[in-house]
Formats: C-alpha cells, structure tokens, sequence
C-alpha cells in the first residue's frame, strides 16, 4: 500500500479513473461535467491503462479516451503544470478525437460529437472567476450553434479550493452539484474518510474512489514517473507562489484595476528565480541518471528539447574538466 498519492497527478488519475473496473467512476465524472443531452449509461475505454504499455511508452497512457454508447467521443485529461499555449494543445487534442474515427471509405455523416474536458490544477482563464467553463463554436452575432460537434470544458481546481490550507468545513459550504464533490475529491482528498463521509459527500462513487487511492500499488516504473511528476509539481506550486506574491505586490504598487488577477499576470511574466531554475535542471538531470526518455523529462520538467541537450551538455562537459 502507498499512501499519500494525489489524484491530481496524471499516473494516479489515469489509473483512478481509465481502468475496466472503475468505468462506473469515470460515467459519474463525465456525467458531471456534460450536459443532459450527452449524459452516458455506458462508455468504453478507448485507451485503457495497461502497465505494460505504460513501461514501454510514458507517454501514451497520460490522458483518457472513452466513446458512448451513442458514439460520442470524450478525451479526459489532468494538467499538474501551466504549459503556454495551453488552449492550442486542447484544441488539437480535440481535432485528433474528433478525426480519428472516420475511417477510409467512411462518410463525413459518420462523424460523432467530440467532447475535450482538460482539469487544470492552475489558473488558466482570468477573464472568469467559475472554475468551470464550457467552449462551443457559435455565430458571432446570432450565436447560433451550428457546428455542434465542438465542445470543450475547462475545470480548474484552483478556482474552487483557494487555499491549500481549506479547512472541511470551508470545502463542505462549496458543495452544490455532483461536479463539486468530484473537484473536492481532486484538490483535498486528504480531508476525506471513506468510512465517516460528512452527508454533503456521502455518495458510493467518492467512497469507491476514496477507497481505489488509499490501496492503489504503483510498479517501480510507476512509482519513479509519479515522483518526477510530483517533483515538478511542488516546484511548480512554489514557483507560481512566489510569482503571484511578486505579482501582487507589483500589481497593488501600480494600482492595476483588475488586481488580483493582474498581479498573477506579472507575477508569472518575471519568470522564475535562479534557485528555482536550477531545482528543476537538477531535477531533470536526476531524471536522465535513471533512464527516463527524452519526451519524459521534457514533458515533466517544461524544458524544450533544446534547453535539455544545452544542460546535457553542460553536464558532460563539466564532468570531463572535473
């Protein structure tokens, strides 16, 4: 048993919510989040996660793939660290779900809606305080839907906990749909006890999904990506912390009208210090030492390729002097 895991890491939710025998958890997750019309009785994991497939690729297992029984397609995934162009990526993952089901010699009429919901554990959209938003293409004027295949939701965890340090009472008076009890089990399952569930959250799914991460068991490939994300994600925390302190400080000296959300803006426009840089090279070095691929690092460390091979280099170099 390994206690202490965080949904919010991707490999934990991965292995929450896209195995066989806890389809009924991620039905209620969907469900949750959609609107009536495309709620599910019954889905099928397109991409399953599969240990053996995950030692083979880190990449491939990190996001979740799943079609109706109607065929409409859903691709879910959690984002630990704020990447840029962040609305990009969701679009194209959105087009590969959408594309990849017509196959050859298939009409276009074939085509089933696609539905891309992306939970952010960081502010990503300022112009609005929910934490939940719905993306659709609309006539500019009319706002008529005409190509109602389209549709993304955001969810970012942030917005709904506030402070890590949320006291259950303070958590429970958020509680007012089946969405939030899903984003209080994301953002402060620590708080949670499966056996003595307080009624606002006293439902079968949360207690199941309680009870899959206090017994889940990672394989040694497993438990080294969870770390490397979990690594980079107390980095990351730090890092905007700092950021938003800076920020906001800035922010109120200038007497920036949107405040807060200003301050967030320059804090993160400073870029992080040269201890927190070096933290994460050392972290992504470390990473390299135990075999982990290129993509990898890159994906956890938010180094591109080019500033990865500069630091290879720089290492090799140093050890050659030294």
């Amino acid at each position: 048993m390994m206690s202490g895991i965080s949904p919010r890491i991707d490999i934990a939710f991965k292995k929450i919510f896209g195995v066989e025998e806890n389809k009924d958890l991620l039905i209620s997750l969907i469900n949750s989040i959609v609107s009536e019309n495309d709620q599910v009785s019954d889905i099928v994991l397109l991409n399953p996660y599969n240990p053996q497939n995950f030692k083979d690729d880190k990449m491939s297992i990190l996001d979740i793939k799943a079609r109706g029984v109607d065929g409409k397609r859903f691709n879910i995934e959690i984002q630990v660290a704020d990447e840029a162009d962040y609305d990009k990526r969701a679009l194209y993952y959105w087009a590969k779900l959408y594309t990849e089901q017509l196959k050859t010699g298939d009409d276009y009429g074939s085509l089933s809606k696609a539905i891309g919901i992306h939970i952010l554990n960081f502010t990503s959209i300022l112009e609005s305080d929910k934490y939940h938003n719905v993306f659709h293409l609309t006539e500019k004027e009319t706002k008529i839907p005409y190509f109602k295949d389209l549709e993304l939701h955001t969810i970012e965890l942030k917005k709904f906990s506030g402070s890590t340090s949320v006291e259950l009472s303070e958590l429970l008076a958020k509680i007012k749909s089946s969405l939030d009890i899903w984003v209080a089990f994301l953002t402060r399952h620590d708080l949670l006890n499966e056996k003595n569930l307080p009624e606002e959250l006293n439902q079968g799914h949360l207690q199941k999904a309680l009870n899959v991460i206090n017994v889940m068991n990672f394989t040694p490939e497993e438990r080294e990506a969870y770390e490397a994300n979990l690594k980079w994600y107390q980095v990351e925390a730090n890092t905007l912390k700092k950021a938003e302190a800076r920020g906001e400080a800035r922010g109120e000296a200038r007497g920036e009208a949107r405040g807060e959300a200003r301050g967030i803006e320059i804090g993160k426009a400073q870029g992080i210090s040269i201890g927190e840089k070096l933290a994460i090279e050392k972290m992504a070095l470390s990473m390299l030492s135990k075999g982990c691929n290129l993509e990898l690092i890159c994906h956890i460390s938010g180094l591109t390729k080019a500033e990865l091979n500069k630091l290879i280099s720089a290492a090799q170099k140093e050890q050659i002097t030294s």
